[in-house]
């Protein structure tokens, strides 16, 4: 096999491998959400003392934030495909930029419920609200990992075929991270 051959057959491989590695991380994520949010939805069932809790505005606010950063990332990856590698490194730039806006809205959400006083003991609702958050927190952080990779990679330049897997690779798994935000939105707001 030629070296070119053997370079396609190295990308295809670790392309393989690449996404093989993020369905197993999506359906391993998917299984953490599906648990806490069905403990959520019993407990809240059967118990005689969950209290409603009042929930930050902020939380509005980071949805926008975080639906906006994947338009955001797709028009990164249309200009990449048109060839234009500087509009693809703006966009995913203001993408990862949004990024960092929702983990900081979502440590003000936070804050503004100690401001409150409502805490992760104060009663079960708080307990699921924190730990849910902070699970979607951790992962989005991941997230955010792979998008200023991805960048820092584009600022130099470095953005051969295999450098498009990881492209690929995050913004798939960016998009999980924001329908696992909209299902907690809607677990909150409709059985919180």
């Amino acid at each position: 096999m030629d070296m070119a051959g053997s370079l396609t057959h190295d990308i295809g491989v670790n392309r393989r491998a690449s996404f093989t590695g993020l369905f197993v991380l999506l359906a391993a994520s998917t299984m953490v959400f599906a648990a806490f949010s069905s403990a959520f939805v019993v407990r809240r069932g059967l118990s005689d003392d969950w209290a409603t809790m009042h929930k930050p505005p902020v939380l509005f606010v980071n949805t926008v934030v975080l639906l906006a950063s994947s338009l955001v990332l797709d028009q990164s990856r249309r200009s990449l495909r048109s060839g234009d590698r500087s509009g693809f490194n703006v966009w995913w730039t203001i993408a990862t930029v949004l990024g960092v806006l929702f983990l900081a809205g979502q440590g003000v959400a936070w804050y503004q419920l100690k401001e409150a006083g409502v805490y992760v003991s104060t009663n079960p609702s708080s307990s699921f609200f924190y730990v849910l958050t902070a699970a979607h927190a951790f992962h989005l952080t991941g997230g955010v990992a792979a998008l200023l990779y991805v960048d820092v990679q584009a600022l130099r330049l470095r953005l051969g075929p295999a450098k498009r897997t990881a492209i690929d690779v995050t913004a798939i798994f960016w998009h999980f991270l924001d329908g696992i935000w909209l299902y907690l939105m809607i677990l909150f707001y409709v059985w919180g």
